[in-house]
């Protein structure tokens, strides 16, 4: 009977992201927009409709301004996603808005084709904006009318063929095209038709000149992105059990647009709220822990397993990260057999009591990772925690078994890089090039973050679109091995409507929307790390040029956060796009 209960128990707590109905999807609406059209539509007699800027998030109450252009000319790599957006302002109403994209043909015949282009939406999702000094988003925000929230276009909605555009409102279209490796250098034009049904309302041109240079794959990128996943966020809002084959059914296709942008890296949880539950979906723990009537402790790693099965089968198979020996709270949660219910042990690191479950998890751990084949590809990772908590806690890895790795988003000042196989720091932490030498030489990853402390760059749903590939050149300037940022999908209640959360400014916990949506930040994002890969392909092709070389530092050298308030990340970003592509 105690069995029984202890199984249901287990099962109801599995369970509990699951008692909400599904959320939409497909079909949607928008939430009202707070601001009204403006006085600029009183001069637009007729539909406007050009090619935009990726640089821009267009207001849906104003209409287009600036030159209309009905063709326009990118360069790309072969290998490379090149994206556009469309423009259209409806001075009057557009009852079934539908683009078509014809393949892209060479004067000699060549051909890439479109069909499997993105081409979405740009959907409207309220936002905020930076905490009233300017200074970054962090901080309670339970009342959103202290800040001016507003309509802001952000996801890219593939999943609807067509969309109704009201009188007075501007509708954007994304179009992510990937150049194939194979294709033969030279100019292709493709036609883009706007129509309204079966209407054709205008046809612009879309030429882009590929050059000889060839990107890797995603999966052969260099470039380490992690970009934590909740599980339990996808469990929620698709109202299905945690761990269920419906489940992972359901994050095939949110795992496959991480894996697309270069994502090999896994989060785990491996004990319960490693972050206090910040976040609307909180992380449940991975492995069950259990304290038996004889006052042993036993671990199941059952839901660990099939987290990780199920991500390498999808095609991510790089690190596993595991949160956290040093929890917010050091509140480790447990099922108690004696009792037949859930318990919470309240312990520190370098305590007996500590010392004796840890250690005994890691041993199991341990021994489990090493005969799954995924012992080092496993990092037993922290966030920032005083000095002497760390260390101690180290030194307990380190006795359970030495050749663990370790991995730590923190701070330069604690003095324990050697001890990191990972270590990631924030923007504004600068690594001295001594430390990115000798870690580089001892295969030790080394990369940095952002959060919700960097008023720029960020990836809020307000920011400025050219910050979020500024990243990427950051990375490549610093010489560092990549980004890290701790949501991809930890979504807020209604994400598909609005981003907004009680905790940091809009957009924070996640890039990517329900429906496998990618957003305008997440398509600049993968625009970043494809620019860090030229730059690393180009230092390679010429190592032995000094003068090539010195070019590359010389472009790199304004990515700079500091100089985005006077410049802004649009102009540093396309100016150093233009001259790479020239190398």
């Amino acid at each position: 009977m105690k069995h029984l209960k202890m199984t249901s128990l287990l099962v109801l707590s599995l369970m509990s992201t699951a008692l909400w109905a599904q959320q939409p999807i497909t079909v949607y609406n928008e939430l009202p927009n707070p601001k009204p059209a403006t006085a600029a539509w009183q001069s637009v007699q007729n539909n406007v409709i050009s090619w935009g800027s990726t640089d821009v998030r267009y207001k849906k109450e104003a209409p287009f301004s600036g030159s209309v252009a009905g063709t326009i000319t990118q360069t790309a790599w072969r290998g490379e996603r090149i994206s556009q957006q469309l423009v259209v302002s409806a001075a009057t109403p557009i009852k079934q808005l539908r683009i078509e994209l014809s393949d892209l043909k060479s004067s000699k015949g060549n051909t890439i084709s479109t069909q499997k282009a993105l081409k979405g939406f740009v959907r409207y999702v309220m936002t905020d904006g930076l905490n009233k000094d300017g200074q970054g988003g962090c901080g309670v925000r339970p009342d959103h009318s202290i800040y001016d929230s507003s309509l802001v276009a952000d996801a890219i909605d593939h999943l609807n063929s067509t969309i109704a555009v009201s009188q007075k409102t501007t509708q954007a279209v994304w179009i992510g095209i990937d150049v194939p490796q194979t294709a033969v250098p030279g100019l292709y034009t493709a036609t883009a038709t706007v129509n309204d049904g079966n209407t054709v309302l205008k046809k612009l041109t879309l030429r882009i000149n590929v050059i000889k240079h060839t990107l890797p794959t995603a999966d052969n990128q260099m470039f380490h992105l992690d970009l934590w996943q909740n599980p339990f966020a996808i469990a929620r809002y698709h109202g299905v059990e945690p761990w269920s084959d419906a489940h992972l059914e359901a994050m095939k296709p949110y795992v496959q647009l991480y894996r697309e942008a270069g994502g090999r890296s896994i989060t785990c949880s491996i004990m319960h709220r490693p972050w206090n539950g910040q976040t609307y979906d909180p992380f449940r723990s991975m492995i069950t822990w259990t304290k038996k009537v004889d006052g042993t402790w036993s671990f199941d790693f059952t839901v660990f397993d099939k987290l990780v099965e199920f991500m390498r089968t999808e095609g991510i198979k790089g690190n596993i990260y595991c949160y956290s020996m040093i929890p917010w709270a050091l509140s480790f949660r447990y099922f108690d057999q004696a009792s037949d219910e859930f318990k919470y042990l309240n312990m520190e690191p370098g305590s007996a009591l500590y010392t004796e479950v840890w250690g005994k998890l890691l041993r199991d751990f341990a021994a489990h990772l090493k005969a799954k084949g995924w012992f080092d590809h496993t990092y037993l990772s922290m966030d920032e925690r005083e000095l002497d908590v760390m260390k101690k806690t180290i030194a307990l890895i380190r006795e359970a078994d030495p050749n663990f790795k370790i991995s730590l988003a923190g701070s330069l000042k604690n003095g324990i890089s050697s001890e990191l196989s990972d270590f990631c720091v924030s923007l504004r932490d600068k690594y001295t090039e001594e430390m990115k030498r000798e870690r580089k030489a001892q295969g030790k990853l080394t990369t940095y973050y952002t959060c919700c402390t960097e008023p720029y760059p960020n990836t809020f749903t307000f920011s400025p679109p050219a910050e979020a590939e500024f990243l990427g050149w950051y990375a490549a300037k610093e010489n560092l091995d990549g980004y890290l940022r701790w949501s991809i999908w930890s979504w807020v209640e209604n994400p598909l409507q609005d981003s907004r959360f009680d905790n940091w400014a809009a957009g924070d916990t996640y890039m990517i929307y329900p429906g496998a949506r990618s957003s305008i930040r997440f398509e600049r994002l993968k625009a970043g790390i494809q620019a860090y890969e030229k730059v690393r392909l180009l230092r390679e092709e010429f190592k032995n040029s000094p003068a090539k070389l010195k070019k590359i530092n010389q472009i790199l050298t304004s990515f700079d956060e500091h100089r985005i308030p006077k410049e802004g990340a649009a102009k540093i970003v396309n100016k150093a796009r233009a001259e790479i592509n020239r190398l």
